[in-house]
């Protein structure tokens, strides 16, 4: 008994206290913020796909800090290096390592907030969880991290567009009050998308946006935000019920992303005010298989993908780490005032749209491998 409760608890501490995502196309990632590096170990990319450093850098670049005067102040080129898995351009197969190192770290920064757990940061937990953290910085908490899931994701996206067509785009809906207007979700573009510092192809919109951002960052404080994503050409089949279903992967995808705090899917929330007649997706024949005329389950039913385009959105907080004088406490529960130190993200949505894209990639290219492998 005290055997089998021992082996319980062990593989419970292997479960939980994972870094990979995914059944086979698995991405595990490394680093600290203010570490050497960060990166990611890719496996189950099919080998023969071909890829180099210039596939992967372009999503990197649209995440990079220091592109704007939106962003943080951190200045990172974020070059990515592969160091195995890749021969002559081509996916041997086995597993990717992918490097990206830090070069702008900063860890003294925060050498005065080391006995404090900023509010509504990851401080606390994590020093009650494992009884040690990254004091410099939010080591694995800290959206750094990203950086490997966008790499594995940018590959996972060049295999998605070669086998199926599949195109993933994301884009900037909401920040603070401002909402976008209406967007064709079947023709933006990652060009449209771009051509605002704040990744929203509404440029009427995108510029009160900007000033809002640039508002909170000279009060020292910070905003929130929305982002939209659509996957288009996505076949039909994809998403393994009951538990794997494609929302409920895409949402643990999302909702790993820090400082996300909410996800959904097709008419969502807004869903819950519609009638049955009014909500349901009629079916038509389109080509050779069957559409729908709305999209109201955006293009997800039964937890399995339904041919039509996948549409969500993904809801982002306002950054804890602000710089504006805040009533806390110390560790030890002495009452203190805190104004934080280091280089953060006034609003982090225009950053995060390729962290979002790259993993939708992520969950669509483990659920396309796993159906495939059922030889259908």
């Amino acid at each position: 008994m005290l055997f089998f409760e021992a082996v319980n608890i062990t593989s419970l501490e292997t479960k939980y206290m994972s870094s990979t995502f995914g059944t086979i196309f698995k991405v595990t990632t490394f680093g600290e913020s203010h570490g050497k590096c960060v990166g990611a170990l890719v496996e189950g990319c099919p080998p023969g796909l071909a890829i180099s450093e210039k596939d992967i850098q372009p999503q990197l670049d649209r995440r990079r800090p220091g592109q704007s005067p939106l962003t943080t102040d951190r200045d990172e080129s974020d070059r990515v290096t592969i160091l195995s898995g890749v021969e002559k351009g081509r996916a041997l197969g086995t597993p990717m390592a992918l490097s990206v190192a830090n070069r702008d770290q900063k860890p003294g920064d925060y050498a005065s907030m080391r006995s404090i757990p900023r509010p509504s940061h990851a401080d606390y937990t994590y020093q009650i969880k494992y009884g040690i953290r990254a004091s410099s910085g939010g080591g694995r908490s800290s959206a750094r991290e990203t950086i490997g899931r966008v790499a594995a994701g940018a590959i996972a996206e060049k295999f998605l567009y070669k086998e199926y067509g599949i195109e993933i785009v994301a884009w900037v809906n909401a920040v603070g009050t401002i909402t976008a207007s209406e967007i064709d979700q079947n023709s933006i573009t990652r060009k449209a998308v771009d051509e605002t510092i704040v990744r929203c192809p509404s440029e009427a919109d995108a510029g009160q946006m900007v000033i809002a951002i640039k508002d909170a960052k000279e009060a020292q404080d910070s905003l929130g935000g929305i982002i939209t994503c659509v996957c288009r050409n996505v076949p039909a089949g994809l998403g393994e019920p009951v538990f794997d279903k494609m929302e409920a992967c895409l949402a643990q995808a999302m909702m790993s992303i820090p400082a996300t705090k909410g996800f959904e899917i097709g008419s969502g929330f807004s869903g819950t005010r519609l009638t049955g007649s009014k909500h349901n997706d009629s079916f038509i024949k389109r080509g050779d298989r069957l559409g729908t005329l709305t999209n109201y389950s955006g293009g997800v039913q039964g937890g399995i993908s339904n041919g039509e385009p996948i549409i969500f959105r993904v809801a982002f907080k306002p950054p804890a780490t602000i710089g504006q004088a805040q009533r806390t406490v110390d560790f030890d529960g002495n009452a203190i005032t805190l104004e934080a130190k280091g280089r953060h993200d006034p609003c982090v949505v225009p950053r995060a749209v390729s962290i979002v894209e790259t993993m939708a990639a992520l969950v669509i290219a483990d659920l396309a491998l796993q159906q495939r492998s059922r030889g259908i």
